[in-house]
Order: structure tokens, then sequence, then C-alpha cells
């Protein structure tokens, strides 16, 4: 079954439109979740929604959203007025203006979306915005009204469609001195920085989904499998940390350790370890 679109509208450049659709690009569906249950009957327990001073339960037709301007004064505000707002971004993705991707701080980034064009008259026009973007190198700014709430979204070619990122707002991002500021400027010695280098040349990669693994809902599961079984679940010792007392041992021995780990995955790693190991065998052999 395809997934269904959590907005439709228009994509607008200047005078250029066309209809659009989109669709979340990410899932949480396959996360474990947990139902909260009465230990003594084995039931699930249920959430009633109560009136807070009667604590008589309150049904769906009866419940209003209200803002509270004094001190248990609320003003009351029905379904049809929210969805009524007036904003253009309601129903049009209007792109503002367009910016290097290089000029994004990846702090702003948040839930990302894929728009398709809707019909077939909207193709052409959706091909064009999309590859001027991808010719010129460019992100586009816009915004739209997803869940009743007015976002800022970064646009960017991805295949045949664009990805819609949505971005936090300046006030939503906590400024950074307020937690950095208290870190001491500390000069790296030359040596350190050149084994920490090292460290990090032997552990390089590159960046491939595939490979991750979500660890913590593999044991989860490991666990109900076990307790399902009516085994003792394993449990794991929370290892305790070293305290570094000599910071440049600590370089040196990790440095060491990880010489002796077996050549990466890439055919390039791999090429670069076994080339001393042929002529050590020379050597012996002479």
């Amino acid at each position: 079954m395809a997934p269904r679109p959590n907005w439709k509208g228009f994509l607008k450049l200047s005078l250029v439109s066309c209809s659009v659709a989109l669709y979340p690009a990410t899932s949480t569906s396959q996360r474990i979740r947990f139902n909260i249950i009465n230990r003594e009957t084995g039931n699930r327990i249920r959430n009633e929604v109560v009136d807070a001073e009667t604590g008589d339960p309150v049904d769906s037709e009866s419940r209003v959203k209200g803002y509270e301007v004094d001190k248990g004064q609320y003003v009351l505000v029905e379904e049809d007025e929210l969805d009524n707002v007036a904003l253009e971004s309601t129903h049009t993705i209007d792109i503002d203006e367009f910016i290097p991707m290089s000029e994004v701080d990846r702090i702003y980034l948040d839930e990302s979306y894929y728009l398709v064009p809707q019909d077939d008259v909207a193709q052409e026009a959706f091909a064009v915005i999309r590859e001027a973007m991808r010719k010129e190198d460019l992100a586009g700014l816009a915004r739209v009204v997803v869940y009743r709430r007015e976002r800022l979204l970064l646009l960017r070619p991805r295949g045949k469609g664009l990805l819609a990122t949505t971005l936090r707002y300046k006030n939503e991002v906590r400024d950074e001195k307020n937690y950095f500021d208290d870190i001491p400027n500390i000069k790296v010695p030359a040596d350190m920085l050149k084994l920490a280098t090292h460290i990090l040349e032997t552990k390089k990669g590159k960046f491939d989904p595939s490979k991750f693994e979500d660890r913590y809902e593999t044991a989860l599961m490991e666990l109900i499998k076990a307790k399902r079984a009516g085994k003792k679940p394993v449990t794991v010792s929370e290892p305790k940390p070293s305290n570094v007392i000599n910071l440049m041992d600590a370089l040196r021995r990790s440095a060491q350790s990880e010489r002796r780990r077996p050549a990466a995955s890439s055919s390039k790693g791999t090429a670069r370890r076994k080339r001393p190991a042929a002529k050590r065998k020379v050597r012996k052999a002479s």
C-alpha cells in the first residue's frame, strides 16, 4: 500500500507552479513499543481523559482546544478555525530564495520529507525547478504549514524528486555559549595531536547506513525472547571509566592497538597492510 502524504498543495517558483505532495522520508514503525500493563491482572491500562476539577470522563465531542490567557481563563478555539488560519503556506510551498548548502548550519536541520509531483500536468514544471536547482547546486528556502504549524523548508534535488527538510527556528536552537564558554582554551602539544590524528586515520571509513544497527533494539528483542522462554535475561555489567593518568602514554597504546587490528574491509586499507607482511617473509627467508 502506498504511503499517505502528510500534505498536498502547490510548489511555486515565481510564476511557475505545480501540484505536489509531501511524504515522510523516515519511519519509526520498526521500533519496539511497550504497552502499560496492570501487574496484578495482566490487563492493559487505558488512559481516560477526565475533567481536572470534577474527575468525570470527557467524551471526544466535548473536548475543545483552549489557550490560557489568565489563571483558569481560556480562549476556546474550534478545529475548523485552526484549519482556516489564513496563511498562503497552508496550501502553497513558495520558494523565497536559494542558498548554497555550505551555508546551512546542520543544527537547524529537522525532519525530512520527499516532495513529489502529484499528476502528469505537474511533471514538467517540477522537473524544470528541480534541474535548475541541481545545475546551480543551490537549495531552496520556503515555508509550509504541516500539522497546523508553519515550518521553514530546505529543498534539495534528490534523484527524480526533491528532499524537503524542515528547519528549526532561531529561537529553537540553544546558544552554544551557555555550554561551551566554561571550557578552557587548551593548547594541544604537537606530538599529542600527531598521535591522535594517526588514530583517526586508522579508523577512517565511509558513511554506509547499511552497516548501522540499533543494538539497543536488538538487545530489547533478546530480553523479550528470553523472558518469553522462561529464561533469565542476560545482564551486562556497566564498564567502569578509566582515569587517564598519562594522556601521552594512553595515546601511544591506542595507536599501537589500532595498528594490530585486522585490515579494514576496503581494498585500499587491505593492500596497505599486506605489503609490510610480505617484506618480513622475504627477510626471514634470506
